[in-house]
């Protein structure tokens, strides 16, 4: 199937897409609740011919298009949450809601997935299969498509016709303002990290300041275990199959003449293998209790289990580079050398079904990639005319797919 003008009916729906994602941007919601969010893409789906089903778990949508051949279907997923972040970059669409933002382009990620059901609705009668849309609540942090695995996401019913039209592979574009606008980025392999959290207590004897002898003060033992965990990582961790634990809050004690009784650690750990995921962990553990052991005092050691490893099938990733190429140019597309070290929920539907997470650039040529504000940033701004890209790829990746899967 020729892909050589998406492109152009990509752009003829820039104009609905950037109106979309500003609303969206304007109204963010976090976590799995987004019931306005919801209801406005539900809205610019309405009148194409799809079979939507609204998850009850969380405000997910799973929008079917049956093409006019029978074959397998692929999935393409777009998030829908927002983050718990001031917005701060006098956009004349700027979030209206306190506190809150779309800080991580989740707003394009949904827009560009609702213009790629139009784009593929167009082109229905030709498609060998189908194509399950997959607009999730919850990436941040909460889960969204695992709750929307469990949901069934995956347990479709025969094809129209009666024949089976299994999911046979899976396909998320995310926007990164490291990346020039448009530009295409992916690779095969682990490409994004796991993302746990930690939690350490050390518990002395509290007392007077003045007299620390009489008291086991817990907050130089904090200290201590947080320069043993810099070493335990440089010293214990392979190189080339790295881990990241970042302590972002220490906290102990209520004024200045007191001696508390526990000094509490945070922080989380990343890792772009299960092997080394569960190597830091024991790391973290056998240290803390070791220099608290030293200084004897007690310790506690809690991990909470955040998203796994994000792995593309080497397959589809160089398939997914190979129709980017045919799409945007050669020029415009990259191998990334090296996985990243942020996490994304989008590795659960890569532990189901074989598929690749795919990067989007979003920086305008009025701006510089490796200075511009980052995701997550309250600064962060994308350039609209990447969408264009975007919709094209998803489209392309699913007609491709559809008419001769990746090994």
């Amino acid at each position: 199937m020729e892909l050589d003008t998406l492109r152009d009916e990509a752009r003829d729906l820039l104009d609905e897409t950037v109106a979309l994602r500003r609303t969206l941007h304007r109204w963010p919601e976090l976590g799995n609740d987004l019931p306005v969010t919801r209801e406005h893409v539900l809205s610019a789906l309405e009148g194409l011919p799809l079979h939507v089903t609204q998850h009850s778990t969380t405000s997910g949508i799973a929008a079917v298009l049956d093409g006019g051949k029978p074959g397998p279907t692929v999935l393409l997923r777009g998030d829908m949450d927002a983050l718990p972040l001031q917005e701060d970059t006098d956009l004349p669409f700027e979030s209206a809601t306190e506190g809150q933002m779309h800080a991580c382009g989740h707003d394009t990620h949904t827009a560009m997935l609702v213009g790629a059901a139009k784009l593929l609705s167009a082109r229905r009668a030709d498609i060998p299969g189908r194509v399950l849309f997959m607009f999730q609540p919850g990436e941040e942090g909460f889960g969204g498509a695992e709750f929307m695995l469990n949901e069934g996401l995956l347990n479709l019913p025969p094809a129209a016709d009666g024949t089976d039209s299994p999911v046979t592979g899976a396909y998320a574009l995310h926007i990164s303002s490291n990346l020039p606008t448009g530009w295409i980025a992916s690779k095969g392999g682990s490409i994004m990290a796991s993302a746990d959290q930690m939690l350490i207590t050390v518990t002395g004897r509290g007392g007077h300041a003045s007299q620390p002898h009489h008291a086991l003060d817990p907050i130089p033992i904090a200290c201590e275990i947080v320069q043993a965990l810099q070493m335990m990582v440089t010293r214990t961790i392979d190189v080339f199959d790295p881990t990241v634990v970042t302590v972002g809050r220490i906290s102990a004690g209520t004024t200045n003449n007191i001696i508390p009784e526990t000094a509490v650690i945070e922080g989380t750990i990343r890792a772009i293998s299960e092997r080394t995921r569960a190597k830091v962990r024991d790391g973290i553990r056998r240290v803390a209790e070791g220099v608290s052991a030293a200084h004897d005092a007690q310790v506690t050691v809690d991990f909470h289990d955040g998203y796994p490893v994000t792995v593309n099938n080497p397959g589809s990733a160089e398939f997914a580079l190979d129709v980017a190429r045919e799409v945007v140019g050669k020029g415009a597309v990259v191998k990334l050398p090296n996985p990243i070290m942020g996490a994304e929920d989008f590795s659960y539907v890569l532990n189901r079904v074989p598929g690749a997470m795919v990067f989007l650039g979003g920086t305008g040529p009025d701006r510089n990639p490796a200075t511009a504000a980052p995701n997550h940033s309250n600064r962060v701004m994308f350039d609209e005319t990447a969408m264009v890209n975007g919709i094209a790829v998803y489209g392309a990746m699913a007609l491709r797919h559809l008419t001769g899967a990746p090994g």
